[in-house]
């Protein structure tokens, strides 16, 4: 199904993670079978960090990893490689035994995989380099060169439907590939910021205002690049206008007015989950805990909460995580706390519950959790 954002089902980064698992694991018995697999396309908006998630799972795999902007190519040459002409005879000269041959480009992958070929953008390349680029989709292969053994292609796409200067791909083309569409998921995108080590006020800022990410010039990309920048920047409070400033240089006006208003309101640390889990009493925690969960009117801030959520299961599941003493007892009594909603609080329990690490799942060993625990399974 094509829309706007793409083609294929529309999956966050952690649900296509899982698909690229399969699929390449797929392409990989296909091929010992010595058949070719089916390269995939991943499409999605400006800014989703497509390419480097692509890089990141080759990186994660000890996989080889070759780029390719086929945008770039100006002339098939780009493509085939550059032909010459070679003499198989040279000591018998002007036989007529000559041939033409092609060098493979540069880019080319030359080793054995298993490895991955990004086509990056593909569709923002020419008609005749797309046009092109069929024969490799379908063989793995061009009349001049073939992909090494163990390779696999992997092509990002932007939108069809939308203000991209692409060009159209037609169904024999799009027939040729897997498609899926990548679109933002603020919880997965706090994962991957929070082993990133990206500023934890940004990931903050992120989780309370996700309806944000999606504009024109804001993205995941230019996020981290302006969370990058103010990094340093202990008091932004106190130096809002600079931080605004940095913020207008990437973000869209409604995320400016919307990171300034978070930073007036000194949401910027909705507690951190170590000042919880590692607090000699309730106490220390509690009175900035419920401030935060109120609302103006009177009402209760649940996107608060959630956020506030989010990050303490982003924190105990991290692979850095080390369970210490008071820890289970602290985590009950903020989980507990009758502010926190039903809701959260079951989804929050079921999800550590089922996490493969120990650690995470350490912090409902406290007999209050466990008792619940076992009311709702």
């Amino acid at each position: 199904m094509s829309s706007s954002t793409g083609y294929g089902p529309k999956l966050d980064p952690i649900a296509l993670q899982k698909v690229l698992d399969h699929v390449m694991a797929r392409n990989a018995q296909i091929a010992e079978a010595g058949h070719l697999g089916t390269p995939l396309c991943v499409w999605g908006s400006h800014g989703l960090g497509k390419t480097q998630m692509v890089q990141e799972y080759a990186r994660s795999k000890g996989w080889k990893f070759t780029y390719c902007a086929p945008a770039q190519f100006e002339e098939m040459g780009d493509l085939h490689g550059i032909p010459s002409m070679h003499d198989p005879t040279p000591d018998r000269p002007n036989s007529g035994d000559e041939v033409t041959i092609f060098a493979p480009p540069e880019w080319v992958p030359k080793e054995k995989g298993p490895g991955i070929l990004l086509l990056d953008d593909i569709n923002r390349a020419d008609d005749r380099i797309l046009r092109g680029i069929m024969q490799l989709l379908q063989n793995f292969a061009m009349f001049s060169w073939q992909l090494p053994e163990q390779w696999q292609i992997v092509a990002t796409a932007n939108p069809e439907g939308a203000s991209y200067s692409v060009t159209s791909m037609d169904d024999a083309m799009l027939t040729r590939m897997l498609h899926f569409t990548l679109v933002f998921d603020a919880k997965a995108w706090a994962k991957w910021a929070s082993s990133a080590g990206v500023d934890p006020r940004g990931i903050a800022f992120v989780l309370n205002y996700p309806e944000t990410v999606t504009g024109k010039r804001t993205t995941p990309r230019t996020l981290a690049q302006f969370f990058e920048q103010i990094q340093e920047i202990k008091d932004l409070k106190a130096q809002i206008e600079l931080v605004a400033t940095l913020a207008a240089s990437v973000l869209d006006e409604t995320t400016v007015a919307a990171f300034v208003s978070f930073v007036n309101d000194e949401l910027t640390d909705l507690l951190d989950p170590a000042e919880i889990l590692d607090a000699k009493t309730a106490a220390a925690w509690t009175k900035r805990f419920v401030e935060l969960t109120k609302a103006k009117d009177g009402g209760k801030r649940v996107d608060r909460i959630a956020a506030i959520c989010t990050r303490m299961f982003l924190h105990v599941t991290s692979k850095n995580y080390k369970p210490a003493a008071g820890h289970a007892e602290n985590f009950a009594g903020f989980l507990l706390h009758e502010a926190i909603p039903n809701d959260l609080r079951a989804s929050l329990m079921m999800d550590l519950s089922k996490h493969p690490s120990e650690a995470a799942r350490a912090v409902l060993k406290d007999k209050r959790l466990s008792k619940l625990l076992l009311e709702k399974l």
